[in-house]
């Protein structure tokens, strides 16, 4: 039986998106069963890597009552993606209706720039852990961390522990 069926999730990219934070993710939880779709600033975007990521929709298109989450992959592309009003809306309001929203790397920068993070424990690059205290949030240096319906996560090393957090937020939520 797939997990995640009828789930459906959004990853975000710009240009320098990290291609493991985005791919390793993606494809596994398409596999247990969640409609996954790829959202960017523009309809394709050049990986960190050099490779060419589609994009299924653009972040001007996403309406939070159609996901169950977002998920922000890491690499360069957070920093474009922070500046973005679309993007920014978004997040805050999938944040604030109580659904999952998910970071690993620099993906916390869309999270701080979104407003969301203050009083709440993430993880991230340590590169930008200042970041993360300086908005108010408190940064613990793990492998992947939950609260509530933030999880984050620090480098491609945790995409395992990263991505199993995001389906057991999903496989707990139906437990009675």
């Amino acid at each position: 039986m797939k997990k995640l069926k009828g789930r459906r999730m959004v990853f975000l990219v710009a240009d320098l998106t990290y291609d493991d934070e985005l791919f390793f993710p993606y494809y596994w939880l398409k596999w247990e069963g969640a409609e996954t779709e790829i959202s960017g600033l523009s309809e394709t975007h050049i990986s960190r890597f050099g490779r060419e990521i589609k994009t299924d929709l653009l972040v001007n298109q996403l309406k939070p009552e159609n996901y169950d989450a977002v998920i922000i992959p890491g690499g360069f592309g957070p920093d474009k993606l922070r500046t973005n009003k679309f993007v920014l809306r978004f997040v805050k309001s999938m944040f604030e209706m109580r659904k999952l929203v998910a970071a690993i790397c620099h993906g916390p920068q869309v999270l701080i720039s979104a407003g969301i993070i203050k009083n709440k424990t993430l993880t991230c690059l340590d590169r930008i852990a200042v970041d993360v205290v300086n908005a108010g949030g408190k940064y613990v240096n793990k492998e992947v961390v939950r609260d509530g319906n933030l999880i984050t996560s620090r480098n491609p090393y945790d995409l395992p522990a990263f991505t199993t957090a995001i389906i057991e937020f999903f496989i707990r939520e139906k437990e009675p």
